[in-house]
Order: structure tokens, then C-alpha cells, then sequence
């Protein structure tokens, strides 16, 4: 019986976590929509940049666990 699901990424004799892939889509989709959102103009309406950052960072996490790569 074959696991669909990913265990660990191996790199020469190096295992790492398979949520290593997932941060790092979801930390530059959110760099890429924050600077869209500082292009149109939408960031001037936040109170606190830095937390709408980590809030943002947190939903395409959740995101891209939840529908591309599947633990």
C-alpha cells in the first residue's frame, strides 16, 4: 500500500521536514502581495503592517497545506 502523503524531504543525507516547502511558497507569496498591496495603496488603511504581514503569511500557509500539499 503506497502513502500519498510526503514524510520528509531528503537532500544528499539530509532530511527535512516536508513544511520547509510550504513556508517558503507561502513567505514569498505574502512578500509579493504585500508589495502589491503597498503598489495600490491598501497598507496606508492598516493599523499595525507587521501583524496583517504575519496574518497573511499564516492564511497561505494554511492554504497551501489544505489544498496543494497535504500532510
Amino acid at each position: 500500500m503506497s502513502n500519498i502523503y510526503p514524510h520528509e524531504l531528503q537532500l544528499s543525507d539530509v532530511y527535512l521536514t516536508p513544511i520547509l516547502p510550504v513556508l517558503f511558497l507561502s513567505f514569498f507569496a505574502t512578500v509579493i502581495t504585500v508589495a502589491i498591496f503597498n503598489k495600490i495603496g491598501i497598507s496606508k488603511w492598516f493599523y499595525q503592517p507587521k501583524y496583517v504581514f504575519l496574518a497573511i503569511l499564516v492564511l497561505y500557509i494554511l492554504m497551501i497545506d489544505k489544498f496543494f500539499i497535504r500532510f
